[in-house]
């Protein structure tokens, strides 16, 4: 009587949950047909416009702020050029206007005419005049200049510091300017490379230095023009230090530039420029005169490398512009010499017959941006608020399907079978010990619960049974039937093990004998070689995934489960039910060739043969780290430790080698296929280590009575997606059994 009241109120309470679970569903249908949810996204995407207006308005004003920046700056610095420059030809002017200059220089302006027919370069070094007028422009050296010319209207060095220019007649250039100051008009020339060898800011004497003039025509009493006096300028030292008045932040650089786009001021970055080969790494290597203004069409800075030679590159936009005798401004960005994004403002100086420009690195220039911050963090907070909403939705909408699903198995039935007691759960589905109805024998059921139900999840659950289900092997686990209920709940049942997997045989028990691991390892290769014989490979071996239990009075007798992911060589028959762009398996023992391209045969289950060979034989596995992707790098890259070292005693050299051979990285490398493995495997001596008794007294000595239920990894498909594996927390779940079949002996 009790137990007729007892089974009525537990059916009783069956039809509640169902009709509550029931309702939930159609709540959740109607919600879901009004596309209430749609309103969150709208929000989204409403706020997402308002956020790019703001940005964008934002972005406009401090470009318009940019520009006034730019402008001031290269102003001022232009402006203190041409104020540096008048001072220099006010200097110049001033010294040249020393009457005791004049006479020497007529002197030796006379034997520069005198001597035009032959060498004149010894009669002007041997003549009184060009001591004297050494002696006399000596005080002027001290006031900062490197030296000094004396030059005939006609170019020709007539006095000069050092002993090399004189009687020479200047070339290029250098004649260009000279000639212009021999007309009447005073200047400061822009840099070029001296032809002399001149002492540096060191001291030491070089050649190809830069180096500049300031200029004045020297007169006679009547107000001729007979020479010209020309004073030396190291360019490093002032018309490099000028440019650099005025810029901004810690990229922000002026730099003048000639119509062959070659720098004439020295760039702040020279260190830099060095580093990534612009420059000569030598410690006298300067951008002055060596850096044309190319754009590389990479970020140098940050490793690229360009495909063009220096001088196959174009011009930059600014340099371009520029040459064009063109002023401009430009905040959108573009490449540099270096190939960093910068903003600029230049300027051509017709007077000057040179350009200026000053720039900023972008990245620098708009990083102050506040208030596109403040309205971007706004913007996101609403979009979490969005966001969250719509998690709740689904959270909602997935606890209702759970709700239904547990309603249908609170009957604890499906299909013939009998639900016993739940074993474990995974992603892709759950498995309980049952029995069937009429057969009372004990079996395991996976089915996919409602929530995990969907067009793929369904290929793939029924892929998994039909291809599990050609293989017949004894080590292979059975499957004995498949299904769907009336609620939609997929399922099918193989045979129950009672047993441990290896993964727990390690942890409980530590390192295996020598012996029992071959023994074990046999096994395996006899179920793969079936397998690989009807064209199918695994692509999951993994110690959780071997049970190792009793049939027939025989220990130490394998089951190789989880065919979950087991795929047609074939491609062509699956490819619609791989996810492109994510990896398959455990990174613990995942082949290389499966983390390069995910190209896998019948060799890549025997390097996660070998791998669960290492892990049984020495404790751990193969590689471990902090995290998935340095698991995955060093398969790909790294050559595992010895059996031996990794374990701290002797192993038998035959077998160390045959493991080490199943993780090649190449799959050429490694056994030919499985049946090859299990036929090397049985040559090594020490199976012999390992007998029937020795499995018998094992069995006995740790699980001495058969266990009532035992603990069967679930038949989960682990997949690692391209976006996800860098994440830490994943090792955990690489590492972890998704659920036992069975609880162990």
């Amino acid at each position: 009587m009790d137990q007729s009241k007892s089974s009525s109120k537990a059916a009783s309470a069956v039809k509640s949950a169902a009709r509550s679970a029931l309702r939930s569903a159609v709540v959740t249908s109607l919600i879901r047909r009004k596309q209430l949810w749609i309103w969150p996204i709208l929000a989204t995407l409403i706020l997402g416009l308002c956020g790019w207006w703001v940005s964008r308005s934002v972005e406009n004003a401090m470009r318009e702020r940019r520009i006034g920046e730019l402008t001031a700056i290269l102003n001022a610095d232009v402006a203190a050029l041409h104020v540096w420059t008048l001072e220099e030809i006010k200097d110049a002017l001033l010294i040249a206007d020393d009457d005791q200059l004049i006479s020497p220089v007529e002197q030796l302006a006379t034997i520069g005419k005198s001597a035009a027919d032959a060498d004149p370069t010894r009669a002007l070094l041997q003549s009184p005049a060009q001591e004297s007028i050494r002696a006399r422009l000596k005080p002027e050296m001290a006031l900062g200049y490197a030296g000094f010319v004396i030059l005939s209207p006609e170019a020709v060095v007539l006095a000069a510091d050092l002993d090399a220019p004189v009687g020479r007649s200047l070339p290029g250039y250098q004649r260009q300017f000279f000639t212009q100051v021999a007309a009447g008009k005073p200047g400061v020339s822009h840099p070029f490379r001296s032809i002399l060898l001149l002492k540096d800011e060191k001291g030491e004497v070089k050649s190809n230095l830069p180096t500049m003039f300031t200029a004045a025509p020297l007169k006679n009493a009547q107000g001729q023009i007979v020479a010209v006096l020309g004073l030396r300028i190291r360019p490093d030292e002032d018309f490099t230090r000028i440019l650099q008045v005025a810029r901004s932040g810690e990229t922000g650089e002026t730099y003048a530039f000639n119509q062959d786009g070659l720098m004439l001021s020295e760039s702040r970055f020279d260190d830099n420029l060095k580093q990534i080969g612009l420059l000569a790494d030598l410690p006298d290597s300067r951008s002055i005169l060596t850096l044309e203004m190319r754009d590389p069409g990479v970020d140098m800075t940050t490793g690229g490398r360009p495909e063009l030679r220096r001088a196959d590159q174009p011009l930059t936009k600014m340099a371009t512009a520029a040459l064009k005798r063109e002023s401009g401004v430009e905040v959108s960005g573009f490449r540099d010499y270096r190939g960093v994004p910068v903003i600029s403002a230049w300027t051509w100086l017709k007077d000057e017959g040179f350009g200026v420009t000053t720039k900023q690195d972008v990245a620098e220039s708009f990083q102050p941006l506040y208030v596109l911050r403040r309205a971007f963090w706004g913007m996101f907070a609403l979009l979490v608020i969005a966001a969250v909403a719509i998690f709740f939705f689904t959270v909602v909408v997935a606890h209702a399907k759970r709700e239904a699903r547990l309603a249908a198995l609170s009957a604890k039935h499906l299909g013939q079978y009998t639900l016993d007691e739940k074993l474990g759960e995974g992603g892709m589905g759950i498995v309980y010990r049952a029995h069937h109805d009429m057969l009372h024998r004990p079996t395991a059921v996976k089915f996919l619960g409602a929530e995990r139900t969907n067009e793929q999840t369904i290929a793939r659950f029924e892929r998994e049974v039909q291809l599990t289900s050609k293989l017949t092997h004894p080590n292979t686990i059975a499957i004995y039937d498949y299904g769907r209920t009336a609620e939609g709940i997929f399922y099918y049942a193989m045979e129950y093990l009672d047993g441990i997997n290896l993964e727990d045989l390690v942890k409980k028990h530590g390192a295996q004998p020598e012996g029992r691991v071959i023994y074990i390892l046999q096994q395996v290769c006899g179920s793969l070689a079936e397998a690989h014989g009807t064209e199918l490979i695994h692509r999951d071996i993994k110690p959780a995934n071997i049970i190792l239990t009793e049939r027939g009075g025989i220990y130490d007798f394998v089951k190789l489960l989880d065919f979950g992911l087991v795929k047609a060589l074939d491609d062509r028959k699956d490819s619609s039910l791989t996810a492109t762009g994510t990896l398959t398996g455990t990174p613990l023992y995942m082949p290389p060739e499966a983390i390069q391209n995910n190209q896998m045969d019948a060799r890549s289950d025997l390097y996660a043969v070998g791998a669960v060979g290492y892990f049984l034989l020495t404790g751990t596995p193969v590689f471990d780290a902090d995290n998935v992707i340095q698991i995955l790098q060093k398969h790909v890259m790294m050559t595992p430790d010895s059996p031996a070292k990794r374990l701290g005693k002797p192993v038998s050299a035959e077998f160390e080698a045959l493991l080490l051979k199943c993780l090649e990285k190449k799959p050429t490398d490694r056994p030919a296929s499985a049946a090859a493995l299990a036929d090397l495997l049985g040559q090594c001596s020490a199976l012999a280590t390992w007998t029937k008794a020795d499995a018998y007294a094992w069995w006995q000595k740790c699980y001495p009575r058969t266990p009532s239920s035992t603990t069967q990894p679930d038949t989960t498909t682990q997949m690692f997606d391209a976006t996800q594996i860098l994440s830490s927390a994943l090792v955990s779940s690489a590492k972890s059994t998704e659920g036992n079949h069975g609880n162990g002996p």
